[in-house]
């Protein structure tokens, strides 16, 4: 039995793509994965490329560099956003509550809104685009939703930013670092411990 037929019969099939809208799908689904699973630095054009089944060099058609793929992956869905800020349109009891855990639906849920933001958590860490895209989503999602409460409120950037790192914090500690006993809790049983400071940010009185 020939060895180099078994190779070949296990090595997925290359060779260019037609480039068409499928093929450029198909490369951001590549580069959401890898970016999540690897992080910025560690990703890169050549392992996106084999992900998707392509050359490298149909990537770099589509994307002139990998920061410029790296920010059509990070693009997240209207309808993702839209559901998040719907959490704001309730009273203020339970607003924390309501916060935390669409907050929490958002990292941990439906992986093709998930990834992305995981990705962005990722490569954060090891690139500066990375954090100012990171930097711009957690908080413009907390701070129009408290401006829009608060109006004229000179904390309400303040409230965003003290939610916002609390909420990251545990994302980090739960799928980053994976710190077991963050893992082991039930999605309900964290809400239960956060919501109640989360509540406290962001409509308590400033002392």
């Amino acid at each position: 039995m020939s060895t180099e037929a078994g190779g070949a019969a296990a090595r997925p099939r290359r060779g260019r793509r037609p480039s068409g809208s499928d093929s450029r799908q198909q490369i951001l689904g590549a580069a959401r994965a890898r970016f999540a699973a690897d992080g910025y630095a560690a990703a890169t054009i050549r392992k996106i490329a084999a992900d998707a089944g392509v050359d490298a060099a149909l990537v770099m058609q589509f994307f002139r560099s990998k920061e410029e793929l790296f920010a059509a992956v990070m693009s997240v869905s209207p309808a993702v956003l839209e559901r998040f800020q719907q959490v704001f349109e309730g009273p203020d009891e339970g607003l924390g509550e309501r916060v935390t855990r669409a907050y929490l639906e958002l990292w941990e849920g439906d992986p093709d809104d998930s990834e992305p933001l995981l990705a962005m958590l990722r490569s954060a860490i090891a690139n500066e685009q990375a954090a100012e895209h990171l930097r711009q989503f957690v908080q413009a999602r907390l701070l129009e939703g408290i401006s829009a409460r608060l109006p004229g409120d000179p904390t309400a950037a303040v409230r965003a930013g003290l939610a916002s790192t609390m909420l990251i914090g545990v994302v980090v500690g739960r799928r980053i670092v994976r710190v077991p006993v963050l893992v082991e809790q039930e999605r309900e049983a964290l809400v239960g411990f956060l919501a109640p400071g989360i509540q406290a940010v962001l409509v308590s009185p400033v002392a």
